[in-house]
């Protein structure tokens, strides 16, 4: 399935550009500033955001919806090129999925604490930018295909429960991905991943519900 290998850890460029700031760096400059009234809203993330756009093109279109997302990356990776692709694109809200590729250890051993720590800094970035925040869970996951060794499940649990209490006492918007989509393996169902860590349609559907529910709780907030 071509989707699966374009989602697969890509290192191929990290040598030279580690948090791959060039992939978008044209499409940046080319959207520009938002138009007069445009709500612009940018989805950063993963391989789970990125396959979003190619899985169901028909939920960008038509809205004011930006996806960031690239293949493999972690954490320290997003918060490197959080600039200039969500901040100088001037939206109005951030919808950040994060964390799975760091329990993998694609980019190295990392604590919980440490990737809590880039999320939140991320959600820093967009509040002092007047970004409305909406912070999701990450995905159910029980294994990696990629990496058979690392038993994710348990560390999923955990790095959410850091990002819900986080989210409730700094009034922000979570989206709750995790309780709606897991299984009685504390992983995705095949009809929502088939490779258990990547979504399949159905899977997106079921997220894009949620996630459309907090962008307009987002907005309306102060």
């Amino acid at each position: 399935m071509a989707l699966i290998s374009l989602l697969s850890l890509d290192a191929s460029s990290q040598d030279k550009d580690w948090a791959n700031l060039a992939k978008y760096a044209g499409d940046n400059k080319k959207l520009g500033a938002p138009a007069p009234g445009e709500k612009r809203v940018v989805f950063m993330g993963n391989s789970i955001t990125e396959g979003w756009k190619i899985m169901d093109s028909a939920f960008f279109a038509g809205r004011p919806y930006i996806d960031r997302g690239i293949s493999g990356q972690t954490t320290p990776q997003m918060l490197i090129r959080f600039r200039p692709d969500v901040i100088e694109l001037k939206p109005a809200a951030v919808v950040i999925l994060a964390g799975i590729n760091d329990i993998a250890e694609n980019t190295g051993p990392i604590t919980l604490e440490a990737i809590f720590g880039n999320i939140v800094s991320m959600v820093q970035l967009a509040k002092a930018n007047n970004i409305k925040v909406v912070m999701c869970s990450v995905l159910p996951a029980n294994r990696f295909p990629w990496r058979p060794s690392i038993l994710p499940a348990q560390k999923v649990i955990a790095l959410n429960k850091m990002l819900l209490n986080y989210a409730l006492q700094n009034k922000l918007v979570y989206v709750d991905y995790y309780s709606v989509m897991v299984d009685d393996q504390q992983g995705l169902p095949k009809k929502y991943a088939e490779d258990g860590i990547h979504p399949t349609l159905e899977g997106y559907k079921v997220m894009e519900g949620l996630v459309e529910e907090g962008i307009k709780k987002a907005m309306k907030k102060k």
